[in-house]
């Protein structure tokens, strides 16, 4: 399938910033499940200073700020063909060791919830099985509703307020796999929807790494293994790592932000 990907993210400060700088992963990468055509990025209103390869090996830029500027656009869009691989990315390894993706994070700190979840889970020995039972759950026992949480809510509070968005999702079946030693981590990236072209987000969903597989896709929002509406472009421990857009600002006045995702065939 050939997707056509536009992001915008269009940044207004209500007084002049003095400072800021800004990290960028917006740029997908060809891989198992996906090839890149053309893809650019381009920004209004700053400077780039750098790209590099982090230690997940997503591809990154860093921007900063003009002086005293008001506005700041960001633009990602381009081509990907991807394949159905039913969520099996595979043996596809950067420079992070696998146990890495054991470590719990702030945000995906377990906590009763959390661990209580996970015994449920431990009396089966197919890691593949658990995983896929793990997404089910997760889809039944906490309900997608946008604004009900932000990017400093927990895995252990998204799953007691029993709602969420997809990084919601993402962050308890993190915490669960590490609970039961399974390596896995936060994939951010598009999503083809079926009912809209048009969409406020980009898209999250969890990866976990199982013997003789290697990295399996679980997107615990939709409760799908990802298919060819899916294009993977970051990924990383938890949300804070994997965002398409992370950063430091100095200076008085509100930021707003107006995001817009169209993601078609």
């Amino acid at each position: 399938m050939l997707l056509n990907i536009h992001h915008n993210s269009n940044y207004r400060y209500d007084s002049p910033v003095h400072y800021s700088v800004l990290r960028l992963r917006l740029h997908p990468q060809s891989s198992p499940g996906q090839k890149v055509i053309d893809w650019t990025v381009t920004v209004k209103g700053a400077t780039q200073e750098a790209n590099y390869r982090d230690g997940y090996g997503n591809r990154t830029t860093l921007i900063s700020l003009e002086r005293n500027v008001e506005e700041l656009v960001i633009r990602a869009s381009g081509q990907v063909e991807t394949e159905d691989r039913t969520g099996v990315l595979g043996k596809v390894y950067n420079f992070m060791p696998i146990w890495l993706y054991e470590r719990e994070t702030e945000l995906t700190k377990p906590g009763e919830a959390i661990r209580e979840l996970a015994a449920g889970l431990q009396i089966r020995t197919d890691k593949l099985a658990i995983m896929h039972e793990l997404m089910g759950l997760l889809h039944q026992r906490v309900a997608y509703i946008p604004g009900s949480t932000n990017v400093a809510t927990t895995a252990e509070e998204a799953l007691l307020n029993g709602k969420g968005v997809c990084q919601d999702h993402t962050h308890i079946f993190l915490s669960v796999a590490r609970v039961l030693n399974i390596p896995a981590r936060y994939v951010s990236g598009y999503l083809m929807l079926n009912n809209t072209i048009e969409q406020t987000a980009s898209h999250a969903w969890a990866e976990a790494h199982i013997e003789g597989l290697g990295w399996v896709g679980f997107d615990a929002a939709n409760d799908i293994c990802p298919n060819e509406g899916y294009v993977r472009v970051a990924c990383g421990l938890d949300y804070r790592e994997a965002a398409p857009i992370s950063g430091i600002r100095f200076g008085p006045g509100i930021e707003s932000l107006a995001v817009e995702v169209n993601v078609e065939q």
